[in-house]
């Protein structure tokens, strides 16, 4: 199939407001080695678009200045040296920039079948949460069978994917949320117990449902405003993994004396720094440890709200009020 020269997309006009983000043509760009083609169908909507959009978020070097991190799509052409992706399969993929396009160049190791009876928006919500998740709360958080989790920010891509892969493992669940719609929407996916932050303080309520024992892993997105009240929540040997800095991300004081007596391990990480190398490991673990869950229809990413590529300053809009439950995606034509 011959492709085009141009392509639609959603360019910048410089950093501020969703206003920004515009309508535009540009080159449809060229696979280069180990690397797909991918006719985007999909593409998901995350903080770190919203972050880049203001102008707080720093793009790598080689990464592509548009907007996007995941897509889904039909693979269209292929680099030099790429392995176990053909001509015609329907993927989804973690992107290094270019998903809010017609057509995004995608790393072939990043990229992902699309799990059975899945769609293009439900394959395009896939990517970056369930990576994230994966990084950071099983690979450098050890979550365990039978351990109990704290999650800042239950109700949203990250929070939905982590509160439901730590059920699917075996694991105890709390989140913190915003809404009591937010409440029930956690207590539906699985969670034993869902903390209203407006109302209450997250770190009593904790303690009372462990008995003072703490959790054994907190997934924090808020960073610095939560870091003490985090460290106060933590079990002995617990793991504070901060995945946002929502909240700040300078700690004025730092209890180090509760540290040690908790023996805590603190850590946390972004996904676009890592290397291509890591992003594939990640790939080939979500394939065979989380796609068979997917292929039998359960930890499925919840949706709240699918908008045309056009209305994509209505989806920032949408993402920044926060009254979302889940994942925002993006319809290309």
């Amino acid at each position: 199939m011959a492709l085009p020269s141009q392509m639609n997309l959603i360019e910048c006009a410089g950093a501020g407001g969703p206003e920004v983000m515009q309508w535009a043509q540009g080159p449809v760009p060229q696979p280069q080695a180990r690397e797909v083609l991918i006719r985007v169908e999909a593409a998901g909507v995350n903080r770190p678009d919203v972050l880049q959009r203001l102008g707080r978020y720093p793009i790598p070097a080689d990464a592509s200045p548009i907007l996007g991190l995941e897509v889904a799509g039909e693979v269209v052409a292929l680099g030099a040296e790429v392995h176990g992706v053909a001509l015609g399969d329907r993927v989804c993929g973690l992107t290094n920039g270019g998903g809010y396009a017609q057509y995004c160049r995608v790393p072939a190791g990043q990229v992902l079948p699309w799990p059975r009876g899945f769609d293009a928006v439900r394959a395009a919500a896939l990517p970056e949460t369930y990576f994230t998740v994966w990084a950071n709360l099983f690979q450098m958080g050890a979550l365990r069978q039978g351990e109990t989790l704290l999650i800042h920010g239950g109700a949203s891509g990250i929070g939905t994917t982590a509160l439901q892969l730590a059920r699917e493992f075996g694991a105890r669940v709390m989140v913190t949320v915003g809404s009591e719609a937010k409440v029930k929407a956690c207590i539906g996916l699985g969670a034993e117990l869902a903390i209203n932050y407006h109302e209450q303080q997250f770190e009593t309520v904790v303690a009372e449902r462990t008995e003072g024992r703490g959790a054994d892993v907190i997934v924090d997105i808020i960073g610095a405003k939560y870091f003490e009240r985090n460290l106060a929540s933590l079990a002995k040997d617990g793991r504070l993994v901060i995945v946002g800095t929502l909240g700040g991300n300078v700690v004025e004081q730092f209890n180090l004396g509760r540290m040690m007596a908790k023996r805590a391990a603190i850590m946390g990480s972004t996904m676009r720094p890592r290397s291509g190398a890591e992003k594939a490991q990640i790939a080939r673990e979500l394939r065979s440890r989380v796609w068979p869950v997917l292929d039998a229809g359960r930890c499925l990413p919840v949706i709240h709200d699918v908008l045309p590529l056009q209305e994509v300053a209505q989806a920032h809009r949408l993402m920044e009020a926060g009254a979302y439950v889940g994942k925002i995606v993006l319809r290309v034509a």
